[in-house]
């Protein structure tokens, strides 16, 4: 736009050679003193470098040289004034661009009135100087005066030494703002492409001849709603004012303009605008991260892959959202759906029910809970037509017809209409679930998906579900958990954070609070570093429930350095189908260490750490509890360790490769530890010698090894003479084997240092 042409405006000063009078030597204001007629000032006809112009003799401090004339200041218009001036004799001043704002008759103060000053510094040398006003701010702009000034005045300032003689051309005021039109209306609207906006119009074609032309413009949707009918890529910046309709399974890929505000801009709603902003993440986007901008997101209900990209059933991408809140808003969308259902399991099926009845109305995603069915078990998959259910794990009850229940909860971010997600990830983000939603089910397969730096508050059910091995990798960092179940005791609560399939989890540096179990991890290769989840209560003498559960016998896992606060690590194999050991890697694998463990109102019979085999002839064979801190306060506990012989007891003679030593003990009745030093006095004579371990032997283990024995000070027989022989020893003496004799050749007394361990070492 230039107003000059388009509205007719004269913003040219005249000529020098038109007369004097009408360049002001004070503002230019109507009545101030001209240069006609002036001592000072004279019109040059013949100049080699200007032709015609003015020459001027500086005598004041500021020689102000000023059009009376009034040019316009209004939105949009940036004037460009220009002078090119050459100093001819005697002291040689500055120049700059001057003028002053003028609104009616008054003068508007407090603004920049000058650009900036130029030095003349050869004589006959040709300066120009220039400067641009305007009523905005920015860029590029040396006066912006804002929007009180309707016209100002215009031309220049001589500053510096007096005495000095100069010539002027003729001043050129020009209307520049196309120059920034560029950046702030340089826009096309889809509407002089054909668009009609009614909302029902197909104007896919409009939108992308307006993108095709835009040429780096931005694309303008004014006022109206634009029916899209098919998916639609636009390479152009946009600007939003109306909005769009689409077919649910339609893309808009924003190639440019990719983030949430444009999305809830373009559909008028920011729900809908999320999914299809996600949708777009998981088609072709010019960019790997949907940013919320910090905006909180009211959801009605499951954001389900299935329904707003029904084509992406595998996606392996790095795709990141971002930087905002999901807020969760009560609705029946979120109610649980609870199905009741008869079906047969088969042992050589180990993941499959069969002869599942009603088996159409069981969803994908379904916790599975019944006689013989471990913690977290999920329907993968289903088979109508054949009437069975793929399971997310085996089943340690045996084979069977049973009924079982299913019970489906809803979650913010639902994947299981997927077949695999690998790299998703979680950033700054808040689920608010408002004690109505969980918050994540993963894909049934995938990988290396992570939630860093982001909080969950108030789950309904669970906050990460995995039905099958999308959980393979999966990164948890920094992050807070807040249950919904904080007042109630710790026995009754039902919440979960994770349950996992695979291996090779990550859980670091984040915090947990007060759920129903924190941790169920099948699978292997496990690191949960760094964490504190307490599960208390306000309860007095109060029951603790399992935190971290193992449910597989060889983990290859590692827990080290967390604050584990009234609750047990529980190592299982329940999810197992053939629970009883048979030829196979036994417990096994798992290091505790340097973890700061606590408890408080507890009962006595409380431990941190507990092995509940769901089978016969299970033993330890790979297990270092060491360099822990265990505190019991407002009351003593028995010991740290136990068998949970609900099902089966441990098979003592095989235990092997068991390291537990180097913990800290505060309110712990029993010191257990192997290997364990004990010191033994016998005071009488006697030939055999009875050292009971069972104080000191973990899970009630077996004196089975004994790996030295030093005598402190002098063994005497009855007659007080010095014994020089060495005992032989027996282990696995007495009613629980848990004694070593020291059998001796005579009848001796004295005392040894005895290292036993309840295992054999390799």
């Amino acid at each position: 736009m230039n107003v000059a042409i388009t509205e007719g405006l004269d913003l040219m000063p005249p000529a020098f050679s038109e007369g004097l009078d009408v360049w002001s030597s004070e503002n230019g204001t109507s009545g101030s003193a001209t240069y006609d007629g002036s001592a000072t000032a004279a019109y040059v006809p013949s100049d080699a470098d200007f032709g015609g112009c003015l020459e001027l003799q500086k005598t004041q401090a500021t020689q102000k040289l000023r059009w009376m004339g009034q040019v316009p200041i209004r939105p949009g218009l940036y004037l460009q004034i220009t002078a090119r001036v050459k100093a001819v004799s005697g002291n040689l001043p500055s120049v700059r661009i001057a003028g002053y704002a003028m609104s009616g008759s008054s003068h508007v103060s407090g603004l920049t009135e000058v650009g900036t000053a130029t030095a003349l510094e050869t004589y006959g040398e040709v300066v120009t100087v220039r400067a641009i006003v305007s009523v905005a701010t920015r860029e590029g702009v040396d006066m912006g005066w804002g929007m009180d000034p309707a016209y100002g005045h215009f031309g220049i300032d001589l500053t510096g030494q007096t005495g000095g003689v100069v010539r002027i051309d003729d001043l050129v005021i020009e209307d520049v703002s196309d120059y920034f039109f560029r950046d702030l209306i340089g826009m096309v609207d889809v509407r002089d492409y054909g668009a009609v906006g009614d909302g029902t119009t197909d104007d896919r074609a409009a939108f992308s001849a307006a993108d095709n032309d835009a040429g780096g413009r931005s694309i303008l949707v004014p006022a109206g709603s634009f029916y899209i009918g098919s998916t639609l890529s636009l390479q152009s910046p946009m600007r939003f004012i109306g909005t769009l309709v689409m077919p649910d399974a339609a893309r808009l890929a924003l190639m440019t303009s990719y983030d949430f505000p444009t999305y809830a801009a373009a559909f008028g709603d920011e729900e809908l605008g999320l999914r299809k902003a996600l949708q777009a993440l998981f088609g072709y986007v010019d960019h790997n991260v949907l940013d919320l901008k910090g905006r909180r997101v009211e959801i009605t209900k499951p954001l389900r892959i299935e329904e707003y990209a029904p084509d992406v059933t595998s996606f392996s991408n790095r795709r990141v959202l971002q930087n905002g809140q999901l807020n969760v808003i009560d609705g029946t969308a979120w109610d649980d759906v609870k199905v009741t259902s008869q079906a047969t399991y088969a042992i050589a099926q180990p993941t499959t029910l069969t002869g599942v009845a009603n088996v159409a109305n069981i969803p994908v995603g379904a916790h599975v809970t019944g006689t013989g069915v471990g913690r977290e078990v999920y329907v993968r998959s289903k088979n109508v037509g054949a009437q069975t259910v793929t399971l997310s794990q085996p089943l340690y009850g045996g084979a069977g017809t049973r009924t079982y229940t299913f019970t489906r909860y809803q979650y913010v971010l639902d994947f299981s209409g997927m077949e695999k997600l690998d790299r998703f990830n979680i950033a700054n983000l808040e689920f608010l679930c408002n004690g109505l939603a969980s918050a994540w089910m993963f894909a049934p397969d995938g990988q290396m998906n992570q939630i860093r730096d982001s909080y969950v508050v108030r789950p309904k059910d669970r906050v990460f579900t995995s039905i099958g091995r999308g959980c393979q990798d999966f990164l948890i960092d920094g992050c807070q958990f807040l249950s919904d179940e904080q007042s109630t005791p710790a026995q009754d609560r039902k919440s979960v954070v994770l349950n996992v399939n695979a291996n090779d989890v990550k859980i670091r540096d984040s915090r947990f609070v007060r759920f129903g179990t924190t941790f169920v991890l099948n699978g292997s290769g496990h690191l949960i570093v760094g964490n504190h989840w307490f599960q208390g209560d306000n309860e007095t003498s109060a029951t603790r429930v399992a935190g971290l559960v193992f449910t597989q016998t060889n983990v290859q896992s590692a827990v080290t350095g967390n604050y584990i606060d009234k609750n047990i690590i529980e190592w299982t194999n329940e999810h197992d189908a053939t629970p009883d050991f048979s030829n196979e890697y036994s417990f096994g694998g798992l290091t505790v260490t340097g973890n700061t463990c606590v408890c408080i109102n507890t009962a006595a019979w409380f431990t941190w750490f507990s092995i509940k085999p769901y089978g016969t002839g299970h033993f330890i064979q790979g297990l270092n509890i060491s360099n822990n801190v265990f505190k019991s306060l407002n009351g003593t506990i028995d010991k740290i360790e136990k068998v949970d012989t609900t099902f089966a007891d441990l098979d003592y003679s095989r235990i092997r490769n068991v390291m537990i030593e180097g913990n800290m003990y505060n309110g712990v009745t029993k010191f257990t530890c192997s290997p364990v030093t004990l010191e033994m006095n016998q005071s009488t004579a006697a030939q055999t010698w009875v050292l009971d371990a069972s104080a000191y032997l973990p899970f009630g283990g077996w004196a089975r090894n004994v790996e030295g024995l030093v005598a402190e000070g002098m063994v005497r027989n009855g007659s007080s003479a010095r014994v020089t022989e060495m005992p032989y020893v027996q282990v696995e003496q007495g009613t629980g084997s848990q004694q070593v004799w020291l059998n001796w050749s005579q009848a001796t007394q004295g005392r040894v240092q005895v290292r036993l361990r309840m295992d054999t070492p390799v």
